[in-house]
């Protein structure tokens, strides 16, 4: 029995606070809309940068900045893009060792004034190492003197006060992660290349899982190109629902569904003499065993489905793959 809450606010409350919930989001919204509109060359200049770097991100920010320096970073790592967090103070008492001269910066501050952080966008500099700054003010110490500035300007944080950081590490997050796609595409970063950064948990085995590991490939239904709608049924009520019709080297030639053989029977008195070159699909979707199950899935949802042959390279039949093993498999 699920308990009920204590000290409910009455319904005057909860409307006031609901609207000041909804108020945080619409600063918040109309930060990123207004930020849509600003986004120009600067950025795509950032994103060459990163990308002709041989060697790491390093992103810096103090306090909240920071934090979201922290997130940057870790979604950068997780999409091919080796990414660091160099805290500020740190870096001027040894750890700016970890900088690399092929290496690429990126600098928050909403102000771009930071104390603590423009020595290091100093010592950045000496070692000619680019600068990427995102920064509320473009006129600021930090833009001036960065490579490229992204614009990360809000009209008024959140915060009832004007204070607290709230809309403006909304924005400088979204341009983070707007950098890390923008480099994943850029990349050719696939599927296959993700889930080797996140071999744990579900989503590692949806990532990993393979159409061999699911596929079978023992008795499978495959039919000469002589044979008749007779074998064909007696295929598809005991290997459900599929049956694939292949040449003397085992090469797919085409497939007979259950739904093939209800179109036949209401367009044909006798079917059992019927070839089923007649009938069969002459280009039926197919996928690779070594095709990912996330993918196999996909492609049976995109076309109404429920299971594929399974080919070699060279087009040989060597097992198939049914919708529900797939999702009993947590392909989905």
């Amino acid at each position: 029995m699920t308990p009920t809450p204590r000290n409910l606010p009455s319904v005057e409350d909860a409307a006031r606070i609901t609207e000041r919930g909804r108020r945080v989001l619409r600063l918040e919204q109309e930060a990123l809309g207004n930020a849509v509109e600003r986004l120009g060359a600067g950025f795509a200049q950032a994103v060459a940068l990163i990308k002709a770097s041989r060697g790491r991100v390093i992103v810096s920010g103090i306090g909240k900045s920071g934090l979201i320096g922290r997130k940057i970073a870790a979604t950068m790592t997780s999409t091919g893009t080796p990414a660091t967090f160099l805290h500020p103070t740190e870096s001027v008492h040894g750890d700016l060792g970890i900088v690399g001269e092929q290496d690429v910066a990126i600098l928050l501050s909403k102000s771009g004034e930071t104390v603590e952080l423009l020595p290091l966008l100093e010592q950045l500099t000496r070692l000619g190492v680019p600068c990427i700054a995102i920064t509320g003010d473009q006129q600021s110490t930090l833009a001036r003197h960065s490579t490229v500035s992204l614009d990360g300007w809000v009209r008024e944080e959140a915060c009832p006060h004007d204070l607290a950081p709230t809309t403006s590490t909304t924005l400088a997050l979204a341009l983070g992660d707007a950098l890390a796609v923008a480099l994943l595409e850029e990349k050719g970063f696939r599927r296959e290349d993700f889930a080797k950064f996140h071999p744990g948990g579900s989503l590692g085995r949806k990532l990993l899982l393979r159409v061999r590991d699911v596929m079978v490939s023992d008795a499978l239904p495959v039919l000469g190109a002589r044979a008749t709608m007779r074998d064909a049924v007696v295929q598809l009520a005991e290997r459900r629902g599929i049956c694939m019709v292949a040449d003397e080297a085992r090469r797919l030639l085409g497939v007979v569904t259950t739904g093939d053989l209800s179109r036949l029977m209401e367009q044909e008195q006798e079917i059992f003499p019927i070839p089923v070159e007649r009938v069969m699909t002459r280009t039926p979707k197919t996928v690779l065993a070594d095709d990912l199950g996330t993918a196999a899935v996909h492609l049976m949802e995109t076309h109404g489905i429920v299971a594929l042959p399974v080919l070699e390279p060279g087009g040989a039949i060597v097992g198939v793959v049914h919708l529900h093993d797939l999702m009993r498999a947590g392909a989905v």
